[in-house]
């Protein structure tokens, strides 16, 4: 009977309508029909080699002894499948990183498919996901024949002084939900051409990301006769997380945090100013795109908006009628641009965030409400009115709301972007060139990524991307980000017939 469940799970259910089946076999047959991996219209989950029941965990072979944990549609709250989670050699690397490129392009529309379905995103920004891991291994074998050491001039004479660049060992790579593809791509690619292995652990929420994502770079080592514990993955919460932080053996630990991880690790809040003189033709789709793309929860959404006194109240205006205009909808339909939050403890975060708003002073412009709908869909938010330095304007919240400032002069605006202790990116908008310099100087802005005339939102791979303060000094993808990928060794080579000592010093 249980082979016959499997395999025709429609069958069965018309049988057990005329038929007394046991009430146990009964709900599975039930269980198995909800999941959205079994209905017609998502068979390109297959394509991905998921089923019904998933292992979460591959270092070679797939496994996976610990908790079943179900994954939910955010845009309906519906089963999509079930995974397991855990319980507590020389190659061509380039060549091998070309290949994991190669296999992701031939899957990117499957597999974008599966970022919209489970993590909440709009199609168009799942497969512009997974095509950010794609760049970045195409980035990496370039990289791949660039890294190396200078040799530099030593004071002996016969000697030569070489810096040599070698492999950590182990990276750990912790993701978050809302870029449950890219963020690992960055690691990925970068920590593999510079010889290292990697685990990773993804968001808790976005296992079956994970799994699809190991099976298409599993299929590549497995191509090539290498182990697949070079790429190995894990599914599990929070306890694992700590486990590879607390471990020695990791050489190094890229964490990205989730709010069930913890936000004050890795969360950030974003800022941008706009100046008398900037253009708002820019200003208006820039913060609109940056404030309620992914429906607020990039690390890089803008959260404070600061307007000079002067542009203030047109600026609002705008902007206001812009998010009256926003297609808010199925993730899947190409004319969406909002889809919902991730998960409805999100949600209640959302609400929550919108009544201390209201305690300490904001005025509510437009949004604020849950929609009427399946999923967890919530109106992006306008508020503005708070005080700089309010407690909520200071909090991140990972959802849809702008919090709206005015300012009078650029020191006030200079200052209160530096007086939060996150600081990732930040932008300002203004035609004046030495107010361009002043806030890419030393006394400007104290962020990681610092822009002009453009989003908060949005990075070149080539480029390095990270911030300052509590949201640490470490740097993922471009520039010379695959230093810390790589332990440095100063070498000494004594080529001579000589030893010439320090200080001086002979011996008789």
């Amino acid at each position: 009977m249980q082979r016959v469940l499997t395999q025709n799970v429609a069958r069965l259910l018309a049988l057990s309508l005329r038929t007394k089946l046991s009430p146990s076999v009964r709900a599975a047959a039930v269980n198995m029909s909800t999941l959205l991996v079994n209905r017609p219209q998502y068979s390109w989950l297959r394509e991905l080699g998921l089923g019904e029941d998933n292992d979460g965990v591959y270092n070679g072979c797939w496994g996976g002894q610990g908790q079943v944990v179900t994954s939910y549609c955010p845009a309906n709250n519906e089963p999509i499948a079930r995974v397991r989670q855990v319980s507590q050699t020389h190659i061509k690397r380039r060549e091998i990183v070309r290949q994991i490129g190669d296999a992701l392009r031939g899957k990117i529309k499957a597999l974008g498919s599966l970022v919209s379905l489970e993590m909440g995103k709009i199609y168009v920004e799942g497969v512009g996901e997974v095509q950010e891991y794609v760049d970045v291994c195409d980035y990496a074998v370039g990289l791949s024949r660039m890294i190396g050491g200078p040799i530099l001039p030593s004071e002996r004479p016969g000697h030569a002084l070489i810096e040599q660049w070698n492999p950590v060992g182990l990276v750990g790579i912790i993701t978050a939900f809302n870029f449950p593809v890219a963020v690992y791509g960055w690691n990925n690619a970068i920590a593999l051409i510079c010889g290292n292995v990697c685990l990773w652990k993804g968001a808790p929420t976005t296992p079956l990301t994970s799994v699809a994502v190991t099976r298409i770079v599993a299929e590549v080592l497995e191509r090539n006769h290498l182990p697949g514990a070079i790429c190995s993955m894990t599914c599990g919460g929070a306890d694992i997380g700590t486990a590879m932080a607390k471990d020695e053996r990791v050489g190094l630990l890229s964490f990205t945090g989730s709010t069930q991880v913890g936000k004050q690790v890795a969360m950030m809040v974003q800022e941008r100013f706009v100046f008398e003189d900037a253009d708002l033709n820019l200003v208006v789709p820039s913060a609109v795109f940056a404030s309620v793309g992914t429906a607020g929860q990039r690390c890089t959404t803008t959260r404070r908006l600061m307007l000079h006194e002067s542009v203030h109240d047109d600026v609002v205006e705008r902007i206001a009628k812009a998010y009256k205009q926003i297609r808010i909808g199925d993730p899947w339909d190409p004319n969406t641009l909002y889809g919902p939050l991730h998960t409805k403890q999100a949600v209640q975060q959302y609400l929550a965030a919108i009544d201390q708003a209201k305690q300490q002073g904001g005025t509510l412009v437009c949004g604020g409400k849950v929609m009427d709908r399946p999923g967890n869909y919530v109106e992006p938010t306008i508020i503005t009115g708070l005080p700089h330095d309010a407690p909520i304007v200071h909090t991140e919240t990972f959802v849809p709301i702008l919090y709206v400032l005015k300012f009078k002069t650029e020191d006030e605006a200079f200052a209160w972007n530096n007086e939060v202790k996150q600081g990732l990116s930040s932008s300002i908008f203004t035609k004046d060139m030495g107010r361009v310099f002043r806030w890419l100087g030393p006394k400007g802005s104290d962020c990681g990524i610092v822009n002009v005339n453009i989003p908060t939102s949005g990075a070149e791979i080539g480029g390095a991307f990270g911030g300052e303060k509590h949201t640490g000094g470490g740097r993922e993808s471009g520039s010379d980000s695959w230093k810390q990928y790589m332990r440095r060794s100063t070498c000494t080579i004594n080529y001579s017939k000589d030893l010439p000592l320090a200080q001086g010093i002979k011996f008789e």
